[in-house]
């Protein structure tokens, strides 16, 4: 769907919000009448580029559904580097601590592109949802679960693969998620700059610049300021 849909963003209809809601993976199979009840809880709120939305020690008051854009969660290492934990794209779920019973953000979470959109639900009535709506709440910690698995496959791929490797693991990964089949190549359309790559893998923006230029020498890539063409997805060494 996309900005179009959504740009006259103070007269979104409640059914225009029920539809959106349907396409958002751990609502699919809720029935008409509970989405209507969940999107009658959204608010939505935009954000232009690189906006903070919320911060380190913030009060986790919302539980926020990402409409249109990109979104990065951020933290600082000790050196006051950005480290990008983790990338939110359209149709997932962000800010969820106080569902995991924290008192306050553990993360930053901040808009990369200008046209950002999103749903706000109050934690604690998201929480109340979640408690009358136990196929709901499966569906919940199974998705946790599935960023848990995420979470340790990145932290391996920190600890034992070379700098080349997280970066080619990023762009498959990306490629998987937010990519589009072209022929017999991938298309990946994003608005993440080449220090961004960088603090997401645990490199220098100067290793990752070197890593892409080379696999664009060696035709397995072609990339643009906001686009990465790779040619063959399986054999991306």
């Amino acid at each position: 769907m996309g900005i179009r849909i959504y740009t006259r963003i103070g007269k979104m209809e409640l059914n225009a919000k029920t539809q959106y809601l349907s396409e958002v993976k751990l609502f699919e199979d809720l029935t008409h009448e509970d989405l209507l009840d969940l999107a009658s809880l959204a608010v939505i709120r935009k954000y232009t580029k690189h906006q903070i939305i919320y911060r380190v020690g913030d009060d986790p008051e919302d539980v926020f559904i990402l409409i249109n854009g990109i979104i990065k969660i951020i933290s600082k290492s000790g050196e006051g580097r950005e480290v990008i934990k983790t990338i939110i794209h359209p149709k997932a779920l962000f800010g969820i601590e106080y569902l995991s019973s924290q008192n306050m953000r553990s993360n930053t979470a901040k808009s990369i592109d200008k046209d950002v959109l999103c749903f706000a639900i109050s934690s604690k009535d998201f929480k109340a949802y979640l408690k009358e709506n136990w196929t709901l709440t499966e569906k919940f910690i199974k998705m946790l679960g599935t960023r848990l698995i995420y979470l340790e496959e990145r932290f391996e791929s920190l600890v034992f693969k070379d700098a080349r490797e997280r970066i080619i693991d990023f762009l498959k990964d990306n490629a998987k998620t937010n990519g589009r089949q072209v022929g017999l190549e991938m298309l990946i359309k994003h608005s993440l700059t080449q220090q961004d790559i960088a603090n997401f893998t645990g490199t220098s923006r100067q290793t990752v610049t070197y890593v892409l230029n080379d696999l664009k020498r060696q035709n397995q890539i072609y990339f643009k300021r906001k686009s990465i063409l790779i040619r063959d997805i399986e054999n991306l060494v």
